[in-house]
Protein backbone atom coordinates (compact mmCIF):
# COMPACT_ATOMS: atom_id res chain seq x y z
CA UNK A 1 0.00 0.00 0.00
CA UNK A 2 1.28 3.61 -1.11
CA UNK A 3 0.87 6.20 2.04
CA UNK A 4 -1.57 9.03 1.40
CA UNK A 5 -1.66 11.82 3.70
CA UNK A 6 -5.06 12.83 4.14
CA UNK A 7 -6.83 16.33 5.85
CA UNK A 8 -8.61 16.31 8.94
CA UNK A 9 -11.80 18.34 8.89
CA UNK A 10 -15.14 19.06 10.81
CA UNK A 11 -18.12 18.23 8.69
CA UNK A 12 -19.61 21.90 8.51
CA UNK A 13 -15.96 23.18 6.92
CA UNK A 14 -16.90 20.26 3.54
CA UNK A 15 -20.40 21.47 3.49
CA UNK A 16 -22.24 18.35 5.86
CA UNK A 17 -24.53 18.99 8.30
CA UNK A 18 -26.72 17.19 11.18
CA UNK A 19 -28.67 15.69 8.84
CA UNK A 20 -26.49 14.68 6.38
CA UNK A 21 -24.97 12.75 9.30
CA UNK A 22 -27.86 11.02 10.52
CA UNK A 23 -28.84 10.14 7.10
CA UNK A 24 -25.60 8.21 7.37
CA UNK A 25 -26.36 6.27 10.35
CA UNK A 26 -29.85 5.38 9.22
CA UNK A 27 -28.72 3.56 6.35
CA UNK A 28 -25.48 2.12 7.90
CA UNK A 29 -25.90 2.36 11.78
CA UNK A 30 -22.64 -0.44 11.65
CA UNK A 31 -20.75 2.55 11.16
CA UNK A 32 -20.64 3.72 14.58
CA UNK A 33 -18.82 0.74 15.81
CA UNK A 34 -21.25 -0.52 18.40
CA UNK A 35 -21.86 -3.96 16.16
CA UNK A 36 -24.45 -4.50 13.61
CA UNK A 37 -26.85 -2.96 14.98
CA UNK A 38 -30.29 -1.69 13.38
CA UNK A 39 -32.77 1.61 13.47
CA UNK A 40 -35.55 0.55 15.48
CA UNK A 41 -36.42 4.32 15.51
CA UNK A 42 -35.33 7.80 14.26
CA UNK A 43 -36.07 10.87 16.01
CA UNK A 44 -38.89 9.51 18.27
CA UNK A 45 -40.56 11.72 19.94
CA UNK A 46 -40.20 11.78 24.13
CA UNK A 47 -42.20 12.81 27.04
CA UNK A 48 -40.25 15.77 27.67
CA UNK A 49 -41.15 17.39 23.95
CA UNK A 50 -37.44 16.22 22.93
CA UNK A 51 -36.88 14.16 20.36
CA UNK A 52 -33.96 11.30 20.52
CA UNK A 53 -31.98 11.12 17.45
CA UNK A 54 -31.89 7.13 16.91
CA UNK A 55 -33.08 4.64 19.31
CA UNK A 56 -30.96 1.14 18.29
CA UNK A 57 -31.55 -2.26 18.26
CA UNK A 58 -29.34 -5.32 18.40
CA UNK A 59 -30.94 -8.02 15.70
CA UNK A 60 -29.87 -10.68 17.94
CA UNK A 61 -30.95 -9.68 20.98
CA UNK A 62 -33.68 -7.65 21.27
CA UNK A 63 -33.68 -6.87 24.89
CA UNK A 64 -31.15 -4.01 24.25
CA UNK A 65 -31.64 -0.55 23.23
CA UNK A 66 -28.96 1.85 22.33
CA UNK A 67 -30.58 5.46 22.98
CA UNK A 68 -28.02 7.51 20.55
CA UNK A 69 -27.99 11.52 20.32
CA UNK A 70 -25.60 12.73 17.55
CA UNK A 71 -23.78 16.28 17.12
CA UNK A 72 -21.58 18.30 15.53
CA UNK A 73 -18.44 20.59 16.92
CA UNK A 74 -17.48 19.65 20.13
CA UNK A 75 -19.50 18.18 23.19
CA UNK A 76 -21.42 20.69 25.75
CA UNK A 77 -23.44 20.15 28.55
CA UNK A 78 -26.77 20.46 26.63
CA UNK A 79 -26.03 17.53 24.78
CA UNK A 80 -24.67 15.48 27.68
CA UNK A 81 -27.83 16.37 29.73
CA UNK A 82 -30.05 15.67 26.69
CA UNK A 83 -28.58 12.26 26.10
CA UNK A 84 -28.89 10.82 29.69
CA UNK A 85 -32.73 12.46 29.80
CA UNK A 86 -33.76 10.65 26.85
CA UNK A 87 -32.03 6.91 27.92
CA UNK A 88 -34.00 7.51 31.49
CA UNK A 89 -37.45 8.36 30.02
CA UNK A 90 -36.86 5.56 27.66
CA UNK A 91 -35.32 2.98 30.71
CA UNK A 92 -38.72 4.13 32.70
CA UNK A 93 -41.19 3.67 30.12
CA UNK A 94 -39.40 -0.22 29.14
CA UNK A 95 -38.10 -1.46 32.23
CA UNK A 96 -37.66 -4.68 31.06
CA UNK A 97 -35.02 -3.59 28.14
CA UNK A 98 -31.21 -2.94 29.11
CA UNK A 99 -31.06 0.39 27.89
CA UNK A 100 -27.53 2.12 27.14
CA UNK A 101 -27.19 6.06 26.01
CA UNK A 102 -24.80 6.66 23.50
CA UNK A 103 -23.36 10.08 22.83
CA UNK A 104 -21.58 11.23 19.34
CA UNK A 105 -19.28 14.28 18.74
CA UNK A 106 -16.92 15.55 16.71
CA UNK A 107 -14.70 16.80 20.03
CA UNK A 108 -14.95 15.46 23.19
CA UNK A 109 -12.63 17.46 25.44
CA UNK A 110 -10.41 15.96 28.26
CA UNK A 111 -13.12 18.04 30.61
CA UNK A 112 -16.40 16.72 29.42
CA UNK A 113 -14.57 12.95 29.24
CA UNK A 114 -13.88 13.35 32.77
CA UNK A 115 -17.35 14.26 33.83
CA UNK A 116 -18.75 11.49 31.79
CA UNK A 117 -16.32 8.94 32.93
CA UNK A 118 -17.80 9.80 36.22
CA UNK A 119 -20.94 9.22 35.10
CA UNK A 120 -20.36 6.26 33.82
CA UNK A 121 -20.20 4.16 37.22
CA UNK A 122 -23.68 4.99 37.08
CA UNK A 123 -25.10 5.74 34.17
CA UNK A 124 -24.02 2.96 31.24
CA UNK A 125 -23.04 5.76 28.42
CA UNK A 126 -20.89 5.19 25.41
CA UNK A 127 -19.31 8.39 23.97
CA UNK A 128 -18.10 8.17 20.35
CA UNK A 129 -15.87 10.76 19.18
CA UNK A 130 -16.33 11.46 15.20
CA UNK A 131 -13.10 11.84 13.09
CA UNK A 132 -13.23 13.54 9.59
CA UNK A 133 -10.43 13.32 6.72
CA UNK A 134 -10.53 14.23 3.22
CA UNK A 135 -8.17 13.16 0.25
CA UNK A 136 -8.75 14.70 -3.00
CA UNK A 137 -12.31 14.48 -3.61
CA UNK A 138 -13.05 12.00 -0.89
CA UNK A 139 -14.56 12.27 2.52
CA UNK A 140 -13.40 9.46 4.92
CA UNK A 141 -15.19 8.91 8.72
CA UNK A 142 -13.75 7.32 11.71
CA UNK A 143 -15.71 6.57 14.66
CA UNK A 144 -13.37 5.85 17.71
CA UNK A 145 -15.19 4.86 21.19
CA UNK A 146 -13.64 6.93 23.29
CA UNK A 147 -15.34 5.51 26.61
CA UNK A 148 -16.86 2.31 26.70
CA UNK A 149 -19.38 0.51 29.14
CA UNK A 150 -17.49 -0.01 32.77
CA UNK A 151 -16.58 -3.75 32.86
CA UNK A 152 -18.40 -6.44 34.13
CA UNK A 153 -17.25 -7.62 37.85
CA UNK A 154 -18.11 -9.98 40.30
CA UNK A 155 -19.14 -7.34 42.81
CA UNK A 156 -21.68 -6.34 40.30
CA UNK A 157 -22.50 -9.97 39.21
CA UNK A 158 -23.50 -9.94 42.84
CA UNK A 159 -25.61 -6.90 43.46
CA UNK A 160 -25.30 -4.15 40.94
CA UNK A 161 -27.56 -6.04 37.60
CA UNK A 162 -30.99 -6.90 37.74
CA UNK A 163 -31.53 -10.60 38.74
CA UNK A 164 -33.92 -12.65 37.12
CA UNK A 165 -34.50 -16.29 36.60
CA UNK A 166 -34.11 -18.90 34.29
CA UNK A 167 -37.15 -18.76 32.88
CA UNK A 168 -36.54 -15.37 31.81
CA UNK A 169 -33.83 -16.48 29.76
CA UNK A 170 -35.55 -19.63 28.19
CA UNK A 171 -38.25 -16.98 26.65
CA UNK A 172 -36.17 -15.38 25.18
CA UNK A 173 -33.49 -16.50 23.67
CA UNK A 174 -32.60 -20.14 20.76
CA UNK A 175 -33.43 -23.00 22.89
CA UNK A 176 -29.80 -24.20 20.98
CA UNK A 177 -28.28 -21.08 22.90
CA UNK A 178 -29.81 -22.14 25.92
CA UNK A 179 -28.34 -25.79 25.37
CA UNK A 180 -25.29 -24.69 25.05
CA UNK A 181 -24.87 -22.59 28.47
CA UNK A 182 -25.95 -26.10 30.10
CA UNK A 183 -23.31 -28.13 27.98
CA UNK A 184 -20.88 -25.38 29.76
CA UNK A 185 -22.49 -25.46 33.14
CA UNK A 186 -22.24 -28.74 33.10
CA UNK A 187 -18.48 -28.64 31.89
CA UNK A 188 -17.53 -26.53 35.00
CA UNK A 189 -19.90 -28.85 37.15
CA UNK A 190 -16.96 -31.58 36.38
CA UNK A 191 -14.88 -29.16 38.28
CA UNK A 192 -16.58 -27.49 41.11
CA UNK A 193 -20.16 -26.94 41.69
CA UNK A 194 -21.15 -23.93 39.52
CA UNK A 195 -22.77 -20.73 41.56
CA UNK A 196 -25.26 -19.47 38.86
CA UNK A 197 -26.50 -15.94 38.44
CA UNK A 198 -29.29 -15.09 35.98
CA UNK A 199 -29.35 -11.19 35.45
CA UNK A 200 -31.34 -9.33 32.93
CA UNK A 201 -28.18 -8.25 31.11
CA UNK A 202 -26.45 -11.42 31.32
CA UNK A 203 -25.57 -15.48 33.26
CA UNK A 204 -22.63 -15.30 35.35
CA UNK A 205 -21.01 -18.12 36.33
CA UNK A 206 -18.39 -19.25 39.35
CA UNK A 207 -17.69 -21.77 41.68
CA UNK A 208 -16.02 -20.95 45.16
CA UNK A 209 -14.02 -18.00 43.98
CA UNK A 210 -15.17 -14.26 41.59
CA UNK A 211 -17.24 -15.38 38.75
CA UNK A 212 -14.91 -16.14 35.70
CA UNK A 213 -17.89 -16.81 32.69
CA UNK A 214 -20.26 -14.32 31.86
CA UNK A 215 -22.79 -15.90 28.94
CA UNK A 216 -25.16 -14.26 26.69
CA UNK A 217 -27.64 -16.17 25.40
CA UNK A 218 -28.80 -15.23 21.71
CA UNK A 219 -31.92 -15.69 19.37
CA UNK A 220 -29.68 -17.46 16.88
CA UNK A 221 -28.57 -20.94 17.97
CA UNK A 222 -25.33 -19.91 19.21
CA UNK A 223 -23.92 -18.85 22.31
CA UNK A 224 -21.77 -15.67 23.00
CA UNK A 225 -19.61 -16.05 26.17
CA UNK A 226 -16.71 -13.92 28.15
CA UNK A 227 -14.52 -16.36 29.59
CA UNK A 228 -11.71 -14.65 32.25
CA UNK A 229 -8.24 -17.14 31.54
CA UNK A 230 -5.64 -14.40 32.97
CA UNK A 231 -1.93 -14.47 32.17
CA UNK A 232 -2.42 -17.19 29.58
CA UNK A 233 -5.22 -15.60 27.25
CA UNK A 234 -2.91 -15.20 24.57
CA UNK A 235 -2.13 -18.92 24.58
CA UNK A 236 -5.77 -19.88 24.33
CA UNK A 237 -6.41 -17.60 21.37
CA UNK A 238 -3.60 -19.33 19.43
CA UNK A 239 -4.87 -22.68 20.27
CA UNK A 240 -8.21 -21.53 18.92
CA UNK A 241 -6.47 -20.57 15.60
CA UNK A 242 -7.32 -23.27 13.05
CA UNK A 243 -10.50 -24.17 14.41
CA UNK A 244 -13.95 -22.83 13.75
CA UNK A 245 -14.75 -21.54 17.11
CA UNK A 246 -14.62 -17.52 17.27
CA UNK A 247 -12.29 -16.53 19.95
CA UNK A 248 -10.62 -12.97 19.94
CA UNK A 249 -9.79 -10.28 22.54
CA UNK A 250 -11.85 -8.88 24.83
CA UNK A 251 -10.76 -4.98 26.07
CA UNK A 252 -9.80 -6.79 29.52
CA UNK A 253 -6.92 -7.98 28.69
CA UNK A 254 -7.56 -11.02 30.92
CA UNK A 255 -10.69 -12.13 28.92
CA UNK A 256 -11.51 -14.23 25.85
CA UNK A 257 -14.33 -13.67 23.94
CA UNK A 258 -15.95 -16.73 22.35
CA UNK A 259 -18.73 -17.73 20.27
CA UNK A 260 -19.54 -21.66 19.72
CA UNK A 261 -22.10 -23.47 18.35
CA UNK A 262 -23.28 -27.22 19.81
CA UNK A 263 -21.65 -28.62 16.76
CA UNK A 264 -18.24 -26.09 17.22
CA UNK A 265 -18.22 -27.53 21.02
CA UNK A 266 -18.23 -30.87 20.13
CA UNK A 267 -15.57 -30.57 17.73
CA UNK A 268 -13.72 -28.46 19.71
CA UNK A 269 -14.26 -29.94 23.32
CA UNK A 270 -11.12 -30.68 24.96
CA UNK A 271 -10.04 -27.29 24.03
CA UNK A 272 -13.30 -25.71 25.49
CA UNK A 273 -12.68 -27.29 28.86
CA UNK A 274 -9.06 -26.34 28.66
CA UNK A 275 -9.99 -22.91 28.84
CA UNK A 276 -12.74 -23.29 31.51
CA UNK A 277 -10.37 -25.14 34.06
CA UNK A 278 -7.99 -22.46 33.32
CA UNK A 279 -10.99 -19.84 33.84
CA UNK A 280 -11.80 -21.54 36.93
CA UNK A 281 -8.19 -21.75 38.63
CA UNK A 282 -7.98 -18.34 38.25
CA UNK A 283 -11.10 -17.38 39.48
CA UNK A 284 -9.10 -18.55 43.19
CA UNK A 285 -5.77 -16.09 42.55
CA UNK A 286 -5.94 -12.20 44.29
Amino acid sequence: MEYKKAQPVKLREVGKDEKWLQDLINDDPAILGLGELSVYRREKIQTTKGRVDFVLADPEDDTIRYETEIMLGTLNESHIIRTIEYWDVERRKYPSLTHRAVVVAEDITNRFFNVISLMNKAIPIIAIQLNAFTYENNLFLNFVKVLDLVETSEDEDQGGQDVVDRNYWDKRANVKSMKILDILTSAVKAISEPRITYNRGHIAIGTTGRNFMWCHPRKNPYLFFELRIGEDRELIIKKFEGTEVECNQHRNPEIVNISITEKEFDENKDLIIEAIQLGEQNSHQD
